[in-house]
């Protein structure tokens, strides 16, 4: 019968600090990014929204990378 995989809490503590460093300083530049390219071009709000809404997406997409290079190197669940 197949056994249960227990969790990994001390990899999850790790991986979910690193997320939450690493997330809130990629996000605020993908928002600082848009707001300035817009500002600098004087583009208006509208653009400058979507710029940080599209560099957001980007950001997230990265974060996402992060996540699975995480927990190939902490796994969460072991034997």
């Amino acid at each position: 019968m197949a056994q249960a995989k227990r969790m990994n809490t001390r990899n999850l503590v790790t991986i979910l600090s690193i997320m939450i460093l690493v997330g809130t300083e990629v996000l605020g530049v993908a928002i600082a990014g848009g707001w300035a390219i817009a500002g600098l071009f004087e583009l208006g709000n509208m653009v400058g929204y979507a710029l940080m809404g599209i560099f957001s997406l980007f950001a997230l997409y990265i974060l996402s990378i992060l996540w699975r290079r995480c927990i190939a190197v902490e796994p969460i669940t072991g034997a």
